[in-house]
């Protein structure tokens, strides 16, 4: 009987780790169609098949941890106390979770990219750059100088940021002083 049960939970783990092979293999196809599409990098799309493939093999490990039914209660003692310092962390360092949301939600909507001359419109700290790498956490800019600027993904998301192109500054930046047309 013992045998049997071992023969299924056997079984079970294989099919787990088949199911999380062919996800992950899907999930970084998807991301290379994607990246293919919308012209991300293939730094940008790297990013994004390991944050996914993070917590795919976690769920997969959990899983088959279930189906084996481990019941040592140090085991799920050590694992909650695990889950409750990491949730304590997100929460006292929520900028750093929204950051890695940002840094998805830029990867597949935001019409800039990495190679484009943008200005971000902050009324404290203006910045026009060219993106040099989008990050997990942050974005890295190269000011026309050579400095080099660490932006977070969340702050990118919430300012008000132009693609220049070929301009040397946004139409925000012109004064009606400066401006010809003004009257």
């Amino acid at each position: 009987m013992i045998e049997i049960l071992k023969k299924e939970e056997f079984i079970i783990t294989v099919i787990i780790v088949i199911l999380g092979i062919v996800t992950h293999r899907l999930i970084i196809w998807s991301a290379s169609k994607i990246s293919e599409r919308v012209s991300r990098s293939e730094l940008r799309k790297q990013y994004v098949s390991r944050y996914f493939g993070y917590i795919l093999w976690t769920l997969c490990l959990i899983s088959i941890i279930l189906v084996w039914g481990i019941n040592n209660d140090g085991f799920w003692v050590a694992l909650g106390s695990a889950f409750a310092v990491v949730g304590v962390a997100l929460f006292a360092n929520w900028s750093i979770l929204s950051n890695v949301t940002a840094s998805f939600i830029l990867y597949f909507t935001f019409p800039y990219k990495i190679g484009d001359r943008v200005r971000i419109h902050d009324k404290d700290l203006p910045v026009t750059a060219t993106i040099k790498d989008i990050k997990g956490f942050y974005t890295l800019l190269e000011t026309s100088e050579g400095e080099e600027i660490t932006y977070p993904n969340n702050l990118l998301l919430q300012k008000g940021v132009s693609i220049l192109h070929q301009r040397k500054e946004s139409i925000f930046d012109i004064t009606n002083e400066t401006d010809p047309t003004a009257t």
